[in-house]
């Protein structure tokens, strides 16, 4: 996708991001501190020169939080829809969960729920491709369930017989 579409604002974020999640950033602030500490003798430790970092620190701080909540915002968002093409591709996924971000708190618990006993199931399976949702899981667990009920009527018919 071009980049032309991108706004000022986000290119800005997107540069700004990259660089001071790099090395040059690390080493800019780190210069800053020292250079800062360096000079205390110089002004005496006044509390100018305290109010200097600490209003520095504090800007950019509050700054730094809110891009970084863009970009994260931008990431989860790439990751989700590259996880609904995934599961969108793959026949054998559950389209359920297809946008589940939009769901409540309480409504993700609740689907959390269901893979746990997704999970519990799949661990009685041998095979970890025989399910791929749970209802599918549930159906493979009912139907391996009644195939072993009706084995063990047959076994129990048979020892009837023999005990005969």
């Amino acid at each position: 996708m071009a980049n032309k579409s991108k706004s000022v604002f986000e290119r800005f974020s997107d540069w700004a991001t990259k660089f001071t999640g790099s090395s040059y950033a690390f080493i800019g602030a780190t210069l800053i501190v020292v250079i800062w500490a360096v000079s205390g003798p110089v002004f005496d430790y006044s509390e100018t020169w305290q109010l200097v970092i600490n209003t520095g620190t504090t800007i950019i701080t509050f700054l730094m939080v809110f891009l970084i909540q863009k970009a994260q915002n931008k990431d989860s968002k790439a990751i989700q829809i590259k996880l609904n093409e995934l599961i969108a591709a793959n026949e054998k996924a559950s389209n359920r969960i297809v946008d589940i971000e939009e769901l409540t708190e309480k409504e993700l618990d609740q689907l959390h729920c269901y893979y746990e006993k997704l999970s519990d199931l799949a661990e009685e399976d041998t095979d970890i491709h025989t399910s791929h949702s749970i209802d599918a899981a549930k159906r493979n667990q009912d139907y391996k369930y009644e195939n072993f009920k009706k084995k063990h009527e047959e076994w129990l018919q048979k020892q009837k017989k023999e005990s005969y």
